[in-house]
């Protein structure tokens, strides 16, 4: 097989992971004999300092000439301590996910037996946690009207759905849960909100198409503390673009990162795979950002080429390095390897080079200065 896949390394510890991913994708395609032709974009601030731009027309058209896109993080302190800067790393992706119409973002939450003692929650609140999170990209407060009065003591966001936006996504989510434990979840404040109403009442017909799918619905309020308390009884979580950005950012937690989750985001036509954390930037080029998430959105982007084989070697081998405990600092703050060191492990087991028995002590391990 042969793809040209779009590189948006953006800003921060975006081409840090990317760069792991890369390496990866090359195990890949030497293992299976396929050729996938890389070519870097600007975007963010990076784009922004370039050409005054977070979206450079030059970037849409590399992005729409490729298969896929792999997306790395946009986000620099300059723009976040600046309330009134008129263009922002973030109008980047805001701006590709509309150009390349990507109206659904999809993020699996699987954890991992190897994290359990790592992470803050028990590990009988972990075992067989698999769900995935479909949240609307597009639409909603994020992209609707925005407002300050001139003397800036009053803003405003508008927040609006139409039923064609609801109905695309919701067929995607319920189209899932029919591969997986036919269960869809809707999360929604239809107690308050007009737009959550025209959700629930969107989902509620479309539930009928599907009568081997349970559909369930949950305020978000309860959805976010249930998430915590009991994360296995949600399969397929359907939800609107700002709901979905914090439920999903909250799941992540359940991994002890948020550098562990992927996503992938599709509509009509190429799709962009990403980690969901942000650009990190107190890290940034210091080799120590977790790059599984931007390597599991690889994965994922295997599975969009159809070379689902491809993908569950990335998974396997992130597994296996999880398994004996090569983690990044933000997993292990004590005991943690390299961005650079995971990159190499996870490749190398994909290349078949890594042996039944190995010695730790022959792979670098960063130790925490702090006794």
């Amino acid at each position: 097989m042969e793809k040209k896949i779009a590189i948006l390394n953006g800003d921060g510890i975006g081409p840090e992971v990317t760069a792991q991913s890369i390496k990866v994708l090359d195990a890949i395609a030497q293992e299976y004999g396929h050729v996938f032709h890389y070519k870097e974009a600007l975007v963010g601030a990076v784009a922004i300092d370039k050409t005054g731009t977070a979206l450079p027309s030059e970037t849409i058209d590399i992005c729409l000439d490729s298969d896929a896109v792999l997306f790395g993080a946009v986000g620099d302190p300059k723009y976040d301590n600046d309330p009134s800067a008129k263009v922002r790393p973030e109008q980047g992706l805001f701006g590709i996910r509309q150009a390349l119409g990507l109206f659904a973002n999809i993020r699996p939450v699987i954890t991992y037996s190897g994290l359990q003692h790592l992470s803050p929650f028990k590990a009988s609140h972990l075992e067989g946690v698999d769900l995935v999170i479909f949240r609307e990209l597009t639409g909603g407060i994020y992209f609707g009207n925005k407002h300050t009065s001139e003397d800036g003591n009053n803003a405003s966001d508008e927040c609006v759905y139409s039923r064609p936006e609801i109905e695309r996504i919701a067929h995607l989510a319920f189209k899932h849960a029919l591969g997986r434990k036919k269960k869809l979840t809707l999360l929604d404040k239809s107690n308050v909100l007009e737009t959550s109403r025209l959700w629930r009442k969107v989902v509620q017909e479309i539930a009928t198409q599907y009568p081997d799918v349970t559909a369930e619905y949950m305020y978000v309020d309860n959805a976010a503390v249930q998430v915590i308390l009991n994360p296995k009884q949600f399969d397929v979580i359907l939800t609107e673009n700002m709901f979905g950005d914090i439920i999903s950012d909250e799941a992540s937690v359940l991994n002890a990162s948020m550098g562990m989750l992927p996503s992938a985001s599709v509509g009509n036509g190429t799709a962009l795979f990403e980690p969901i954390h942000g650009s990190f930037p107190k890290a940034a080029g210091k080799d120590i950002a977790n790059p599984i998430g931007s390597i599991l959105s690889a994965a994922m982007m295997l599975d969009y080429f159809g070379l689902p084989d491809e993908a569950q070697v990335i998974r396997e081998a992130i597994d296996w390095t999880l398994q004996h405990n090569f983690v990044t600092k933000d997993i292990d703050p004590m005991n943690f390897y390299f961005t650079s060191t995971i990159g190499d492990l996870i490749g190398e087991y994909v290349a078949g080079k890594i042996p039944g028995t190995i010695k730790k002590e022959n792979i670098e391990l960063r130790k925490s200065t702090i006794i």
